[in-house]
């Protein structure tokens, strides 16, 4: 039996949280996958997920063959990549966590351009409406909108970011905050912020949400359809059918932070590509915030 392969599809599947997801990763079938995981618990003589119609759920000597498991992963991934360590190009796979409105607006083209200077790399975007747990290993590397305060890990600031208030541009503006009451306010379904950075009509005192979503990709669409709510400037761009109000009296600035684990930080490998993805995401904000002034309608 290959142990450590037995591992690897071990640590997927409890990181995707089920069978079906955890395939397409692995290249291989559900039904493989799952003769696997019980090849790997009669061997550790213990159930390791919980079964059900929701997913796969880790029991609690799952929990601890994962954290040791994951560990090695660390490890075995570093030995394999030091005769590349050298290289000019970059290869193997990096999985890179991100809230939605990097990931949908930023990330794209930034990992596209790395991978294109490096084509033996494969790039993996991980969008998810909370923070990206290092620990288990759900990704190589984080953005996160705050700078965690525990944990081993290491935290670089990548930029500031612009954020305002936008609308149709062929609907009426509002000419105050305290218009916005006749407005339909798009924003977060209140209890899934997951931080408190991300509570941007809290920040300007406005009322109840009439549209909401967890996924800021998914509140841009619902302003393109009607209403108003706070937009990411460099997301802007890729909606030439709306524009900024209010600006004068709402403007929000934030900051995107790099996070990583502690134990990466000797990995030449993933130093260059941190500094590469630290560079790109500058560069991007620079210029998608850029064209949103410079396209911006003349009433704002």
């Amino acid at each position: 039996m290959n142990h450590w392969d037995d591992m690897r599809v071990f640590l997927a599947v409890a990181r995707a949280e089920g069978l079906s997801a955890a395939a397409p990763g692995l290249k291989m079938d559900p039904s493989t996958l799952g003769r696997r995981v019980a090849r790997l618990e009669r061997a550790m003589g213990g159930a390791l997920f919980v079964k059900s119609p929701q997913g796969y759920q880790l029991t609690d000597l799952g929990v601890r063959i994962r954290d040791s498991a994951a560990q090695a992963e660390v490890h075995l991934t570093r030995a394999l990549h030091e005769g590349q360590e050298a290289s000019a190009a970059l290869t193997g796979q990096i999985r890179i966590g991100a809230p939605d409105g990097a990931a949908n607006f930023l990330l794209p083209q930034v990992c596209a351009a790395i991978q294109r200077d490096n084509p033996d790399l494969e790039v993996q975007i991980l969008a998810l409406p909370r923070v990206v747990n290092l620990s288990r290993r759900e990704a190589d590397m984080a953005i996160t909108v705050s700078p965690p305060q525990a944990g081993q890990l290491t935290v670089q600031k990548i930029v500031d970011y612009q954020l305002h208030l936008a609308m149709r541009a062929d609907q009426p503006e509002p000419r105050s905050v305290a218009d916005l009451k006749t407005h339909q306010i798009v924003g977060y379904i209140p209890d899934m912020i997951f931080d408190k950075e991300l509570d941007y009509l809290g920040a300007i005192g406005a009322g109840g949400v009439q549209l909401a979503s967890n996924s800021v990709a998914v509140q841009l669409q619902m302003i393109r359809q009607a209403g108003v709510g706070i937009v990411h400037d460099f997301a802007l761009p890729f909606a030439p059918e709306l524009r900024r109000v209010l600006t004068e009296h709402v403007s929000l600035q934030r900051a995107f932070y790099l996070v990583r684990h502690t134990t990466d930080r000797h990995s030449d490998r993933l130093n260059r590509f941190a500094d590469a993805l630290r560079r790109g995401l500058q560069e991007e904000v620079v210029r998608l915030e850029r064209t949103a002034r410079l396209t911006a309608s003349p009433l704002i």
